[in-house]
Formats: structure tokens, sequence, C-alpha cells
């Protein structure tokens, strides 16, 4: 499990493309200072698992799968990437439960300065995902940890502010590029347990007539 809270950018050193997915190899520092062969990292919100750990960058394996459903497929020599380890059981839930389990990807439509180095992020979603998000509440873009500002149609919008700005990959994103989303695991658990919550039959007028109302 995932929180959200950036550790730092990853520079992608190598993407080799193999006949069933592809293995990454990426370069960083501050991930690197416990990891152990097998372990989770979150690469632009996706969950990877290390292997080849080198003193400077891991590789990792990804799936056809992964490939198809995020932007991983989309990365070339040289690009960003945004990195986080798991949650320590000891540590702080700084921003919310995330996953590393994408749901799909939107599309990068603007970043918008607001002065003093914040900015108002927009980003639209494909229209099954809409239904997961409502103003206030969380969703992760590139492993990201963000709070909704505001929802309009298929449009997405938060408030970065200069730390986040700094300390990830979204400052140099350009319109029309795809990235990666996980909505809320909370809002995907409440639709599931509503749906079998739901009466077989609904209440009609011509129930209601037959009814005497």
């Amino acid at each position: 499990m995932f929180t959200g809270i950036i550790e730092e950018p990853g520079t992608v050193e190598s993407v080799e493309m193999r006949p069933v997915g592809a293995r990454l190899r990426i370069r960083c520092r501050k991930v690197l200072e416990d990891i152990s062969e097998g372990a989770s990292i979150a690469v632009n919100g996706v969950c990877l698992t290390a292997v080849e750990n080198r003193a400077d960058s891991f590789a990792a394996d990804v799936s056809p799968e992964t490939l198809s459903r995020s932007n991983l497929g989309a990365l070339r020599q040289g690009g960003l990437v945004n990195l986080e380890r798991p949650v320590s059981p000891a540590g702080r839930l700084g921003g919310h439960i995330v996953q590393g389990h994408i749901d799909g990807t939107g599309e990068f439509v603007a970043l918008e300065p607001l002065g003093e180095d914040n900015w108002w992020l927009r980003v639209r979603l494909p229209e099954e995902l809409t239904r997961y998000v409502v103003e206030k509440g969380s969703i992760a873009i590139d492993g990201v940890s963000l709070t909704i500002a505001a929802v309009d149609g298929d449009e997405v919008a938060a408030t970065i502010i200069p730390h986040t700005y700094r300390t990830t990959t979204l400052g140099a994103y350009q319109p029309g590029g795809r990235v990666n989303v996980e909505c809320d695991i909370l809002a995907k658990h409440v639709e599931r347990l509503l749906e079998k919550m739901r009466p077989a039959s609904r209440l009609t007028m011509d129930k209601l007539r037959d009814l005497g109302y």
C-alpha cells in the first residue's frame, strides 16, 4: 500500500520491450536506501517489483496488461517518473490509501499558474471513471495524492502547491499527454455495496397505481 506522497522523481535509464511485456530500469537514489530484491515500488503510481538492484538504479518487469492500462508503455529513455516506496506500518498516512492498481489513464489538459508557485491542474477522465470522483474527494494522478478541488463533466481539477510542484514530475507534462489515474478505493467499495443492496425490482408509476397511490 502507498500514500501518494512522492519521495523523488526517477529517470528512465532504459526501456527493453520484450515478446511479452517490458523491462524498465529506473535511475534514482532515495528509494534505494532500504530496497531489497522483490520489494515493491510505485512508478507513476503503478506498483512494480524491483529486481536487479544496483547502487543507483533498479529494474522492474511490466506486464502486457499494465502496459495497456497505464502510461508506462509510453516511457522513453531520459523520461521522468514519480517514485514511492510502500508505507511503513510505523509511518504516517500522509496522503490517502493508494494501492498502485491503475484504473485507467486520463488526459493531461493544463497546468495553469495561480501565483507564488501554486498551480491549477486539469485532467480529463475516461467516462467510466467519472462516477468515482467528487469535489473534496481523493485521487491519485501518476501516483501523486491529490484532493479534487472541482469537477466539471469529465474533467477534474486540483491545486498543486509549491512542494508538490517541485518534488514530482507534474510540471513537465504537455497538454494531451496520458496520466495514470487511480480513483479512491473507498468509492469503488461503496458502489459495490450499493449494487448488492439495490432491490431486484424498482418502484415505478405503474406499481404505485397498482398499490392504490
